[in-house]
């Protein structure tokens, strides 16, 4: 843990107005330290800053930092029972897969298990509005992936993100949840109770103070981290203007692979991953797709993925799910096509929708699931 004064002297050099990260950075080279840059005569310091503005507010400290520095340090008092920390850029816990990125935060808020930043990562992200059959493979995917030893990092937000956090926490690997507030605030208010299990069996990870509310364009920038974080994204479900795309541009611009699901044609969910596969994407149906992609980074081999195809098998096979294909359909096309009542259908729908095998979707349409 840091020093009290070292904590201090980096949430001041952070809070610094006017003073963005490259600057912080480009100081951080030249003296060493925030202590330094601090103790560093103003003849020494305009050499590196830009404009008359920032220099003078180097020499006090901002308004607000008596709150921050208050509020961050409530938040470490009890880091004993929530393992709580903070990492600067020379931390030895550091994920160095963020130094290689040309944007790595300066400071990271964590809580929970820190070796979990070490571990071969995965990005699992995609639409805030998925569609069922997005949902059921976000959940597997990465339970799969989890089950073989991938951590699975994503943002928290609703939809996709949740169910890939969910299914990673029924793995091995478990999950990293990087937010776009201070950590002691959850966003969405309706992840309280995920956010907290992941906090327990995972790591939840934030570049915000302490306090920092829910802004909008804090959760952009947090992209950059998710796909920073692991050596490949797998997208499941976006549309053509999200931010999933834009956390896979980053994941490119790294370096890093870059892996889509296809779905429907006349999805609007499946245009963004469709969007990717044609610039180069990998195109993923199953889990063993993703270990092969990412077997030369990470080590880990594609058999040591536990799913099979047999395991889908196991479910009830029902005539109409064939009849219904994999789009969402209406019960009277459903109704056309089988030769079978509305009525009779949709005693049929309901024992499938129990089965966990069809999802009833808004405006009196019917998707078959898939498993696989």
């Amino acid at each position: 843990m840091m020093e009290p004064n070292e904590l201090t002297a980096w949430l001041r050099l952070v809070s610094t107005p006017g003073l963005g990260r490259d600057a912080v950075r480009r100081l951080l080279v030249a003296f060493g330290s925030p202590e330094a840059i601090f103790l560093a005569p103003r003849s020494e310091l305009q050499n590196h800053i830009n404009t008359k503005k920032t220099l003078v507010s180097l020499t006090r400290a901002p308004d607000d930092f008596e709150s921050v520095l208050n509020l961050t340090n409530r938040w470490l008092a009890e880091a004993a029972q929530a393992q709580r920390h903070v990492l600067t850029l020379s931390d030895p816990h550091y994920p160095n897969d963020l130094l290689q990125t040309s944007d790595p935060p300066l400071l990271l808020y964590a809580q929970g298990a820190l070796s979990l930043l070490a571990a071969p990562k995965v990005a699992i992200v995609g639409s805030r509005n998925p569609t069922p059959q997005g949902l059921e493979n976000a959940k597997a995917f990465s339970r799969n992936l989890s089950q073989a030893g991938f951590t699975i990092v994503s943002g928290l937000a609703l939809g996709i993100d949740g169910a890939a956090h969910e299914g990673a926490l029924q793995g091995a690997g478990s999950t990293i949840a990087v937010v776009g507030t201070g950590l002691d605030r959850v966003y969405p208010k309706s992840h309280h109770a995920l956010a907290h299990q992941i906090s327990q069996h995972g790591l939840l990870l934030s570049e915000y103070p302490i306090g920092t509310p829910p802004l909008p364009g804090c959760f952009p920038q947090r992209n950059r981290i998710i796909a920073g974080l692991a050596s490949g994204t797998l997208v499941v479900e976006a549309a053509l203007k999200s931010g999933s795309l834009i956390t896979a541009r980053l994941a490119a611009e790294y370096g890093r692979e870059v892996l889509a699901i296809p779905g429907s044609i006349h999805s609007p969910q499946s245009r963004g991953c469709h969007a990717l596969i044609k610039q180069g994407a990998k195109l993923v149906e199953t889990a063993s797709d993703v270990l092969e992609e990412l077997e030369p980074v990470t080590g880990i081999p594609k058999h040591a993925n536990p799913f099979s195809a047999s395991d889908s098998a196991t479910l009830t096979r029902h005539p109409v799910l064939d009849l219904m294909g994999y789009d969402p359909i209406s019960l009277d096309s459903l109704s056309d096509r089988s030769g079978t009542a509305p009525a009779t259908l949709n005693a049929m729908l309901l024992e499938l929708e129990l089965l966990g095998q069809v999802a009833r979707l808004p405006g009196q349409l019917f998707q078959r699931l898939s498993r696989g």
